[in-house]
């Protein structure tokens, strides 16, 4: 009980100097914090921001284990990643959680369909960073993968796939990767499914785990109150465990599809759940900050979109309609989304695909494209406002190889594009005879059910 005093006690502190942080940084990191990159003597990636306003440092290290890398066993990189908090080294998973609790630290893992990673934020004072930096080496080199985890957190993902197929919203989500994305390792649901995690045994997770969770397939993200010397230490601490191995292979190229598609899924439910494109961008892309802001006219800021106007306010068609870029490895998909009533949907999917293709015709006005450049680059400060905002960057930076001036430059970026650019970009680079759009909901009122 007082080490969960103590814990609650240091967490709450925590969070009051991230909010003050949170404050008085952002006009200091607006012009983008400096950043510092090298590499661990066994060959990890580091990127490293000094923030010294206060006592605190995070910490993730990100590798290129996501499930475009499941291979024939669809939800393995997320079963692996799920585990590896479940026990490592001489703790199991209560242990490992009570170590974290006495010292006030937040410990994480997680994955996607790029990535898996592991983070953690602690404090800077002596005990708690050791036995912050001690638990995450030890978690990600020395997995457990007890038998009894393995068995529970199979389980639990089974049955998350269960409900899941009660949610109109995530049915549609992955039929639409599953098409977009059909022969591409991006298609499988990163959750995996039945009869895949049924078929999984612990030993796939060790064959995973020994050769994505090395160190030249790792970036090390750390922000916080420590200098250049520290931060070495530290990264080769975090990743000592690790054999160098070999990076991940470079994913397959993402093709558009020859011709559109429909698919219409039949759900019990009064709404609509409308879904389309195709592959959009990758991350790094030349055209993303004309296409980033093309969009963010389009349908990427909410209730003011051209989208949200037409299908939502002009015709009440949807609550919720929008349109965004998910830029990948390789082209991820740009996405056209909305909710609506399954008597309205044919004419809510109609006024969608005609409000794109007069954007795309027409591109946006000078009085428009304005009003999204004030919007993006004004509240782009606060979106690096806190060392954990920067540590998410620095891994993103690192894990794409994007330029280090990234945040430096993202302002000058987004200020410089023009209307020309944008009608020119969404000219090349969206097909909507090439769509895929997926609609679920009632069989009788979708469009053509």
């Amino acid at each position: 009980m007082v080490i969960n005093r103590r814990g609650a006690a240091v967490k709450i502190w925590i969070s009051a100097v991230v909010c003050t942080v949170a404050v008085l940084g952002s006009s200091l990191l607006f012009a983008g914090p400096k950043i510092q990159t090298w590499e661990t003597p066994n060959g990890a990636k580091v990127l490293f921001v000094a923030a010294p306003e206060l006592p605190m440092m995070d910490v993730r290290v990100v590798f290129d284990a996501g499930s475009a890398r499941d291979g024939d066993k669809p939800g393995l990189a997320q079963l692996t990643a799920s585990l590896l908090s479940e026990g490592a080294g001489d703790w199991n998973a209560d242990q490992l959680a009570e170590r974290m609790e006495a010292v006030g630290a937040d410990f994480g893992t997680g994955s996607a369909r790029d990535m898996a990673w592991a983070t953690v934020r602690t404090l800077t004072e002596p005990k708690a960073l050791n036995t912050a930096l001690e638990t995450l080496s030890t978690v990600i080199a020395k997995p457990r993968f007890a038998a009894a985890d393995f068995d529970r957190t199979r389980e639990a993902m089974q049955i998350g796939l269960r409900q899941s197929e009660q949610n109109p919203g995530a049915v549609v989500s992955k039929a639409f990767f599953a098409t977009v994305f059909a022969g591409h390792p991006y298609a499988s649901h990163p959750g995996g499914t039945q009869e895949s995690l049924s078929a999984m045994v612990r030993d796939d997770l060790i064959q995973m785990h020994k050769k994505y969770y090395v160190t030249r397939n790792a970036v090390v993200a750390i922000v916080g109150a420590i200098d250049r010397k520290q931060a070495e230490e530290i990264a080769a601490q975090v990743t000592a465990g690790l054999p160098k191995g070999e990076h991940a292979p470079g994913l397959p190229e993402v093709a558009l599809a020859s011709e559109g598609v429909t698919e219409k899924v039949a759900f019990p439910s009064s709404q609509s759940h409308i879904r389309l494109g195709q592959p959009g961008m990758r991350r790094g892309d030349p055209d993303y900050f004309v296409l980033y802001v093309g969009n963010h006219v389009f349908g990427g800021s909410g209730l003011v979109s051209l989208l949200s106007d037409e299908v939502r306010e002009k015709r009440g068609l949807s609550y919720s309609v929008y349109s965004y870029f998910n830029p990948m490895s390789q082209a991820g998909p740009f996405i056209m989304g909305a909710q609506t009533k399954n008597a309205q949907a044919e004419e809510a999917l109609t006024v969608m695909q005609k409000t794109l293709q007069d954007y795309i015709d027409k591109g946006p006005t000078e009085e428009q494209l304005t009003a999204s450049k004030q919007n993006i680059t004004g509240g782009f400060p606060l979106r690096i406002a806190s060392n954990r905002d920067i540590v998410g960057y620095l891994a993103m930076l690192g894990f794409y190889d994007l330029p280090l001036d990234y945040l430096d430059t993202f302002v000058d970026k987004i200020n410089a594009v023009t209307t020309e650019q944008i009608r020119d970009a969404f000219q090349r680079r969206l097909k909507p005879d090439h769509f895929t759009t997926v609609v679920v909901g009632s069989s009788e009122a979708t469009p053509g059910g």
